[in-house]
């Protein structure tokens, strides 16, 4: 019955999408994020939503009498050279077969992102986007919240079964990156009953995070803690309630939790930190030995190479580092444009910061860019520890602050073009004068 419901609706949806492109955009992302295909147990299961959803939307944008281009600024013109120079490294790649396979699946996620960077025109748009991955991924964060109440913390909360978020720990870091972006749902939205919801929610999340039993995550939420006491206003008030949240939740804290989070202190005893030591050396062995192309995606599952190159590790391991991932299956080249990516994201946020402190009709835009700052720090610490770097979160969040810029840009142009023109009377328009002479502009302005 739940197989029949989910795919039902998914089908609905198609003819909409080809008469309105954008819908298949917010489509793919509640497929992409929430999976809820993979909460079936039936036909539905397998099926290549996504898919559909991604082939419909390019037609329906081709068929669409919108205006399409591609915005070129530092966000779309990075986008583009990661694929292309991902798709070249692919064609040097140690493991061929492996690397082909997820270059498929890393090529589709980049063009459905140029898809949104075209689709997503105006803030109506960009509100939705922010709405459907809060909802989406925000549902795993209230039933796994709900969750970690009714068992008291005592069992870590898991994603949907085959998809990027399946571990616990990839769980935990996604959900640990859209919090900011509930909270600027709540400060952002009128109605009361749902801000209560939101706020609700972000509580209900970030006990999610804490249930996951993520060390990774724990030490993102420590660091993105730290960064808004120092961005906030109100900082004793905000440490005091800290302070209250940590004592309550260590009082109530199961103890194989805290002892799995002590284990931080003693990474030089534990296996999986080692393990992950290991991995990040390979990686930047790997990229010292082909410092151009790398070693192209899944580089680690050359066995072989990755004893070579570290005979003490136990057994090779993935990367678990967003950065040494591209470092060792990109190169130098690559990494160099995984970084830029970031910065450009940081100073974007900084650029509609300080334009639109203080320009009321812009708080929206002013909230967005403290949060997602928020969600980018989050990201870059959370995914130190993940192989998350081609993960749809990170392109849709750079989207929406590559779009946020544009219409903030927009905005202050329209307002300098306003200044500039000329004050006409009441009634109606009255012509310039036309001076004819300089004695003309003279005599009538004695």
């Amino acid at each position: 019955m739940r197989d029949l419901f989910i795919t039902l609706n998914i089908l609905a949806s198609f003819p909409v999408i080809l008469m309105r492109p954008y819908i298949g955009i917010t489509m793919w992302c509640w497929l992409s994020y929430m999976n809820p295909h993979r909460l079936t147990w039936g036909f539905a299961y397998y099926l290549p939503f996504a898919l559909a959803v991604a082939l419909l939307t390019m037609i329906g944008t081709v068929l669409s009498k919108e205006p399409k281009r591609l915005p070129v600024n530092g966000i779309s013109v990075l986008v583009v050279m990661i694929a292309f120079w991902v798709s070249l490294t692919t064609l040097f790649a140690i493991m061929p077969d492996y690397a082909a396979e997820k270059w498929d699946r890393t090529i589709k996620i980049l063009a459905m992102t140029f898809m949104t960077m075209v689709l997503v025109t105006n803030r109506e748009r960009l509100q939705a986007l922010i709405w459907i991955i809060v909802l989406s991924l925000g549902y795993y964060g209230v039933k796994g919240g709900i969750f970690a109440i009714v068992t008291a913390g005592n069992y870590r909360v898991w994603g949907p079964q085959n998809s990027f978020i399946a571990d616990n720990n990839q769980l935990a870091f996604s959900l640990l990156v859209v919090l900011p972006l509930i909270r600027y749902l709540q400060v952002t939205t009128e109605n009361i009953w749902v801000r209560r919801a939101l706020g609700c929610s972000l509580l209900l999340t970030g006990l999610a995070v804490f249930a996951s039993y993520s060390r990774g995550a724990f030490l993102a939420a420590t660091v993105v803690a730290l960064m808004l006491l120092l961005k906030a206003r109100r900082k004793f008030l905000i440490s005091l309630g800290l302070v209250v949240v940590l004592a309550v939740g260590a009082s109530f804290a199961p103890q194989q939790w805290i002892e799995r989070m002590s284990t931080i202190e003693r990474y030089d005893e534990d296996g999986s930190a080692s393990g992950r030591f290991d991995a990040w050396k390979f990686g930047y062995e790997v990229a010292k030995a082909n410092p151009i192309f790398g070693g192209g995606f899944l580089v680690q599952f050359d066995h072989e190479l990755f004893m070579e190159y570290v005979p003490e590790a136990y057994k090779p391991r993935a990367f678990h580092s967003i950065y040494f991932e591209v470092l060792g299956e990109h190169g130098f080249i690559g990494f160099t444009l995984f970084g830029m990516l970031g910065l450009t994201a940081a100073y974007y946020c900084r650029w509609i910061r300080v334009r639109t402190k203080y320009r009321p009709e812009l708080k929206w835009a002013h909230e967005l860019s403290n949060m997602m700052f928020l969600s980018f720090v989050a990201y870059g610490v959370g995914g130190a520890f993940l192989n998350m770097a081609f993960y749809d979160l990170l392109y849709h969040l750079l989207t929406i602050i590559m779009v946020a810029k544009i219409l903030v840009q927009q905005n202050l142009n329209e307002t300098l073009q306003a200044k500039m023109r000329p004050p006409l009377t009441s009634g109606a328009p009255v012509p310039l004068p036309a001076y004819q002479t300089r004695n003309d502009f003279l005599v009538s302005n004695r």
